[in-house]
């Protein structure tokens, strides 16, 4: 199985496959509509706390 990482502003395609959104919080400014989001999982996602403890650069490494 392949997973691919996608950000969630980016038009949807039809290669995407089954997408999945992993955030505590919904994207400002987009309706659930327009992101065509298959699941929302809010549980698996990091704490408020944890995600900002995150160094910038972090987010640059792939």
């Amino acid at each position: 199985m392949e997973i691919r990482i996608k950000r969630v502003y980016a038009e949807a395609e039809a290669s995407d496959g089954f997408r999945v959104l992993v955030d505590r919080l919904w994207p400002r400014g987009l309706s659930k509509q327009k992101a065509q989001i298959d699941l929302w999982d809010k549980d698996v996602a990091p704490s408020t706390e944890a995600a900002h403890g995150v160094p910038p650069r972090w987010h640059a490494v792939r």
